[in-house]
C-alpha cells in the first residue's frame, strides 16, 4: 500500500460552513477536528470540498449497515412516501408491533417481552431507570466510573464520565451511587485478575451494602458491557456473573445498556451475549436504525406493566425509523454480525503486532468491530497521554482516515459493519503512519 499523505483540509467550502457554524450553532457541541460531510456510502464519507474519508466512528458506532446502504435508504424512501408520523403514542403502528416483536425474539431472555420506543440512547435510559423504580418500588440505583447513559437529567445522573457533562448543572438525581467499573489495565483497587476475586463485584456485599444503602433500597443496576465513553474497557471474564449473581440474591434489576455495544457491533448481536448473561432490562439506540433516530428499552412483560400514561414519547417509534431498524436488523442477521467478528480478529491482530512495535501504544481490547487501544507515556508506567492521543486523531484526519477518542487516552475503532478486510487494512496503515507521525 502506498504512504497517505496529509492533505490541506479543510478546503473553502468547508472552512466557509465552519464559519457559519461558529455563528450560528451552539457552541456545546465537541467536534474533534473540521470535518464537514456531505455524502457517505458504505465505509466512506466525503467533505463538502470532495476529500474522500475512510470512516472508522460510523457516526459514532451509529450507521451499522455503512452510510446509505441501498436496502435501508429504500425502505426509508418507501415508508416515508406512505406515512411520515402520526405518533405512536396516540396511535397504533403496524411497524412498530413488528419492531417489538423482532426485538422480544433477538434479545437474550426469552419471547415475553416488551418495548417503548423513544428517541435516542439517553431516552432508552431515561425510560429504563422510571421503569426499575416504577416496577420495584425502590428508588436507588448504582452506575459506575467511566459511565455513558446519556445527557438528560435521569440518564446523566448515571453517567460519570467526564466532569464536563455534569458541571453546571446543578443537583442531579441523588439516588445514585457510583463503584469503579471492571478496568484490570487501571485497577481502582490495585489488585490483579483472577487472584482479586473480582472485588470490583464483591465491593457491593462488603461494603456498599453494609455501609452505604441497603439493598433492598435498590431498584436497578446499570452496566455497559463493554464501556463505550469510558475508553471501550472490558471487564474481566467473570465480571458479569458475578453481578447478575448478587442482582438476583436481592431482587435488583440488571439493566444492561446497549447502546453502543449492541447490533451486531462486537460480533455478536448483543455484547452482553458474550457472557451468556440474561438482562432484566436493555436499553438499545445507535446501530438499531442505520442512523435513524430511535431508541428502545426492552424488559420482560412482568416488568414492564406500567399503566397507560405513566411515560411516553410523541416521536417514539416513529415509522420510517422502524422501517429503517427492519432492514437493518435483517442486514444483520444475515451476515454483518458475522463480518464485524472475522473482520475484527483481524483487526485485533494486526493491531497487536503494533503495540509490540509501539512505545506509546498500551492496552488493546475489543470484541468484533468496537476495539479499542490505549495511548500511554511508556508501557511501564502506563501513564496517560491524551496529548498524542489528540495528536493521532488529528494526523489520521489528515491523511483520509476518521478516528474518535474514547475515555482519557483511548483511540476507539468503531467502523460499519460491512468494512472489508482491504477497507480494514488500508485503515490500519494510516494509522500506524500517524503513531509513527506523533511519536
Amino acid at each position: 500500500m502506498t504512504t497517505q499523505v496529509p492533505r490541506d483540509i479543510p478546503g473553502p467550502n468547508a472552512r466557509e460552513i465552519l464559519r457559519r457554524d461558529q455563528e450560528f450553532i451552539s457552541p456545546c457541541y465537541s467536534r474533534p477536528y473540521p470535518a464537514v460531510i456531505e455524502r457517505g456510502e458504505g465505509a466512506w464519507v466525503w467533505d463538502v470540498d470532495g476529500n474522500r474519508f475512510l470512516d472508522f466512528t460510523a457516526g459514532i458506532a451509529t450507521v451499522s449497515t455503512g452510510h446509505c446502504h441501498p436496502e435501508v435508504v429504500e425502505a426509508i424512501q418507501n415508508q416515508a412516501s406512505r406515512l411520515i408520523h402520526m405518533s405512536g403514542t396516540d396511535f397504533y403502528y403496524s411497524l412498530q408491533v413488528e419492531l417489538a416483536e423482532k426485538l422480544a425474539e433477538i434479545v437474550p431472555g426469552g419471547r415475553d417481552k416488551k418495548v417503548f420506543f423513544g428517541n435516542s440512547g439517553t431516552e432508552a435510559n431515561e425510560a429504563a431507570l422510571k421503569l426499575a423504580r416504577y416496577s420495584t418500588g425502590r428508588e436507588k440505583a448504582i452506575a459506575f466510573y467511566g459511565s455513558f447513559h446519556g445527557r438528560t437529567y435521569g440518564s446523566l445522573s448515571l453517567t460519570a464520565s467526564k466532569s464536563v457533562q455534569r458541571k453546571g448543572f446543578g443537583s442531579l438525581l441523588s439516588d445514585v451511587i457510583h463503584i469503579p467499573y471492571g478496568y484490570c489495565y487501571r485497577c481502582d483497587y490495585n489488585l490483579t485478575y483472577p487472584s482479586c476475586g473480582v472485588w470490583c463485584v464483591e465491593v457491593l456485599e462488603e461494603k456498599i451494602f453494609e455501609k452505604i444503602v441497603s439493598p433492598d433500597e435498590i431498584a436497578a443496576i446499570f452496566v455497559e458491557p463493554i464501556q463505550g465513553e469510558g475508553g471501550y474497557v472490558i471487564p474481566p471474564p467473570t465480571y458479569f456473573q458475578e453481578l447478575k449473581s448478587i442482582t438476583e440474591k436481592y431482587g435488583i434489576l440488571l439493566v444492561v445498556d446497549e447502546v453502543q455495544t449492541g447490533m451486531g457491533r462486537t460480533g455478536k448481536m448483543f455484547a452482553i451475549e458474550h457472557w451468556g448473561v440474561k438482562p432484566d432490562i436493555i436499553t438499545l439506540a445507535k446501530g438499531i436504525a442505520s442512523g435513524m433516530p430511535l431508541g428502545a428499552c426492552v424488559a420482560p412483560s412482568s416488568v414492564m406493566s406500567w399503566e397507560p400514561g405513566a411515560h411516553a414519547s410523541t416521536f417514539g417509534g416513529n415509522p420510517v425509523s422502524c422501517a429503517a431498524a427492519l432492514k437493518t436488523i435483517e442486514l444483520l442477521e444475515n451476515g454483518l454480525v458475522e463480518n464485524a467478528r472475522i473482520v475484527g480478529e483481524s483487526m485485533l491482530l494486526r493491531l497487536q503486532e503494533m503495540v509490540e512495535k509501539h512505545s506509546i501504544l498500551g492496552d488493546l481490547r475489543g470484541k468484533g468491530l468496537m476495539i479499542g487501544v490505549e495511548i500511554v507515556k511508556d508501557k511501564e508506567s502506563r501513564k496517560p497521554n491524551p496529548q498524542k492521543r489528540d495528536g493521532i486523531v488529528q494526523e489520521a484526519f489528515k491523511r483520509g482516515l476518521l478516528l474518535l477518542g474514547a475515555g482519557p487516552t483511548t483511540i476507539r475503532f468503531s467502523p460499519p459493519l460491512l468494512l472489508t478486510q482491504d477497507e480494514a487494512d488500508q485503515g490500519l496503515e494510516i494509522f500506524e503512519e500517524s503513531v509513527k507521525k506523533v511519536n
